[in-house]
């Protein structure tokens, strides 16, 4: 299960929530093809033809405040694989490497086991029935999503621990109840006090 699916953005697009929903890795071949970093549970679904992404990319670059359309969507060799209308060449797709892809939310949208950022901060984070910090923030990184957590448990006291937001380790999210179970691996949140209590 993907964590990093759909995050929103309240503050683009005149208010209208949008979702991040992959970020293009790097030019495929010579037809402009571009591999695809998926941050959406439901590829097949986000990436139809004609659907059109907002870009996110540096102020400097020929695409910032840009919209793009997909032309065709596929997998190759177990990679996601994007061709977008008006890029036919390898040096328009290199244009393109880096860029993050935003998309309009549907109103009435809503995917399994994803969050937006404002869901999660300020959420209590549990372990072994005992709250052990706060979500104070989400980074959204390359290879996935982390919580900040915060150990001071609402004092702001304590030190920020970064918790990868995979199943594995943070596997249940409680919005109405307030909290998200962890399990995470010895000496995440505690410095390991000898070798041989590490499994």
């Amino acid at each position: 299960m993907s964590r990093t699916t759909d995050v929103a953005s309240q503050d683009r697009n005149q208010g209208k929530n949008q979702l991040r929903v992959g970020r293009l890795v790097k030019a495929h071949g010579l037809k402009g093809a571009l591999k695809l970093e998926l941050y959406t549970d439901n590829p097949e679904r986000r990436f139809v033809p004609g659907a059109v992404f907002t870009l996110q990319v540096p102020e400097a670059s020929p695409w910032h405040g840009k919209t793009i359309s997909v032309r065709e969507y596929k997998v190759m060799n177990g990679n996601s694989v994007v061709f977008f209308e008006d890029i036919n060449d390898r040096d328009g797709a290199e244009g393109l490497v880096r860029a993050i892809l935003w998309i309009d939310e549907d109103s009435d949208e809503a995917e399994e086991n994803a969050w937006y950022d404002h869901q999660l901060v300020g959420l209590d984070v549990v372990r072994d029935d005992a709250v052990i910090g706060t979500v104070v923030r989400v980074e959204h990184m390359p290879a996935q999503d982390l919580l900040i957590v915060n150990t001071g448990a609402g004092s702001g006291a304590g030190q920020d621990v970064m918790v990868p937001f995979v199943e594995a380790i943070v596997p249940s999210v409680d919005i109405a109840g307030g909290r998200v179970i962890v399990t995470p691996p010895a000496g995440l949140f505690e410095e390991l006090p000898d070798a041989e209590s590490r499994e």
